[in-house]
Formats: C-alpha cells, structure tokens, sequence
C-alpha cells in the first residue's frame, strides 16, 4: 500500500512511512493551539486545494506567507457563504490524482444537515480513493462542537488529536493517533514542539 507525506518527518516515521493513499485524516485540535503548522507542513508535500471556511481567502494567503518555517503555495477557496457544502463539493470534484485537500475548518460543513453531510463525507472518500489523494479536515474541539462530529470520526481513515495543555511556564503539546485505516494506531501519545517546524519534544517530563 502506498504511503504519502504529511511533511512531518517525525511522524511520518511513527506512521510507517506516512498516511495511506486515498485517506481522509481527521485533526482534532484546540481552538487556541498551532495546529495550522500541520496543515502549512503538508502543503510542501503535493499540490493542495485548500478550503477555508472561516477566515477569508486573504487570511490564510496571508498566514502562510508569513509562517517563518516552510509552505507550498496551495489554491486557496472561501467556501464559508451561503452553501458551503455544495461549494466544497462543486470543488472537491476536480480534484486531480495525487493532490491533498484540507479543509479548514471543517466545523462549517458539520452543520449541514446529517444525511447532506453523510453524502458529502462518501462522495469525498470515493474521490481520495479514486486519485489516491489525502484530505485533512481540521476540526476544533472548543465548547460548540458540532452535532456531525461523531460522523466525521467515524468515517475518517486516521485521527489525529492533538491535545495542548498550559503546564506552569510550558506549554505542552501531546498528538494522538487512535485511529489508524491500512497501519498501526500509536500506543502512545508523541510530544511535539510546535515552532516554526513540527518537531519532537525531547524535553524531559517532570513528574
């Protein structure tokens, strides 16, 4: 089976090489937290389509630019009006073989209508599997978490959850990978430093 990059080299060596080709990867992460760096990482990787759903088409052109470790240069999409579900759809269907989709975030199209949603999630699964692509769907776990939430886990290959927590004068970032299509789940949870790279926390932990 075929693997593809995530642009984090740490983790990519966790994963067995990468994520299988034609996955859809669920990132579950903090609304206060880096995860963008997972996303700016993978951009390097294949030609992206990146869909915004929040921020404007400017923002994340802008974010990129000035993000101090490496990007891509992704097509970047607003699909936040008035139906974003249709208009991701309408985009995702000239998805070329190879590329990555992320779609950022993806806590916009979970509040479309369950069976919408649940056909959006199968036409996508078809499509990565038909161009053997990767899609990413950033999700935010704050307080207001959509109801398809539970959809979106269960119908992602891979998930991703990263957990950031203020410890004292630290802040400590912790990546889950629970779920695991086509490989191996990590037993356990892998430290990261997030900066201008995703890199591997080798700090000790004091107890």
């Amino acid at each position: 089976m075929s693997r593809l990059a995530t642009g984090i080299d740490v983790l990519d060596r966790q994963l067995g090489g990468g994520i299988p080709a034609g996955s859809i990867v669920l990132l579950a992460a903090d609304p206060a937290s880096q995860s963008e760096l997972f996303l700016h990482e993978l951009t390097t990787t294949r030609g992206t389509l990146w869909l915004t759903t929040i921020r404007s088409e400017q923002a994340v052109t802008d974010a990129l630019e000035r993000n101090p470790g490496p990007t891509g240069s992704p097509t970047v999409r607003d699909v936040g009006g008035d139906a974003p579900l249709d208009t991701a759809s309408s985009l995702v269907r000239d998805l070329p073989e190879g590329a990555n989709l992320v779609i950022d975030v993806v806590d916009v199209l979970e509040r479309s209508e369950g069976a919408r949603y649940r056909k959006f999630l199968n036409d996508l699964q078809t499509h990565m599997v038909n161009t053997r692509g990767l899609t990413v769907l950033h999700g935010l776990k704050g307080e207001t978490v959509p109801d398809n939430r539970d959809l979106t886990e269960h119908m992602a290959d891979v998930v991703f959850d990263l957990d950031t927590k203020i410890d004292g004068s630290e802040i400590v970032n912790r990546l889950a990978v629970p779920k695991f299509r086509g490989g191996r789940a990590l037993d356990e949870t892998i430290k990261l430093r997030l900066a201008e790279r995703v890199t591997v926390d080798t700090s000790r932990d004091i107890a």
